[in-house]
């Protein structure tokens, strides 16, 4: 971690430099790449939109975040508003700052980049709360957010394109250190 620096991006700039690095670290075919750079640009017209980059010595990007404040009509919020009304979670999509992106190209794996990506991003966050989605496997992903004090708010939740069931997560902010 000591040679990558977290920053703030130009998202818009740079998509498609991270949805390479999605690419690799989610395993993105070309068709679905296309597809997430529609919806990335379409999320930098949010209002609060923030967006961070761990940068290498040379310039690339090794990884990125990005999130904004939840709003209950954005679609993911539609999606999985229904899972956690079944849990009587519901109230985590009011006040709270939503990770709607965070992958670290797998060169830069397990070096601390996620962790410092997402408590910088989340620490500039206004909302009390912080969420996200992420596949409902044992992953060093999940391991991650719960070492950060993220907890399962509903699972399994499935998402009309995705093959695989997800998770909801929530952590009050700041994010446990």
């Amino acid at each position: 971690m000591d040679d990558v620096a977290v920053e703030p991006i130009d998202l818009a700039a740079r998509v498609d430099e991270a949805l390479a690095v999605q690419a690799v670290a989610f395993g993105l075919g070309a068709e679905e790449v296309a597809i997430r750079h529609q919806i990335v640009l379409r999320h930098l017209g949010f209002p609060g939109v923030r967006a961070l980059g761990a940068l290498a010595p040379d310039g690339r990007l090794a990884g990125f975040v990005y999130g904004m404040p939840n709003h209950r009509t954005h679609w993911w919020s539609t999606v999985v508003e229904p899972y956690l009304r079944r849990t009587g979670t519901d109230d985590w999509l009011d006040d709270a700052f939503t990770i709607t992106e965070l992958h670290v190209h797998p060169d830069f794996q397990c070096r601390g980049i996620g962790r410092a990506l997402i408590t910088a991003i989340t620490d500039a966050a206004a909302q009390p709360r912080s969420i996200l989605s992420a596949i409902d496997t044992e992953s060093r992903a999940r391991r991650l957010y719960r070492t950060l004090g993220y907890t399962d708010l509903a699972r399994p939740v499935h998402f009309p394109s995705a093959t695989k069931p997800y998770a909801v997560m929530g952590a009050w902010l700041p994010l446990l250190r």
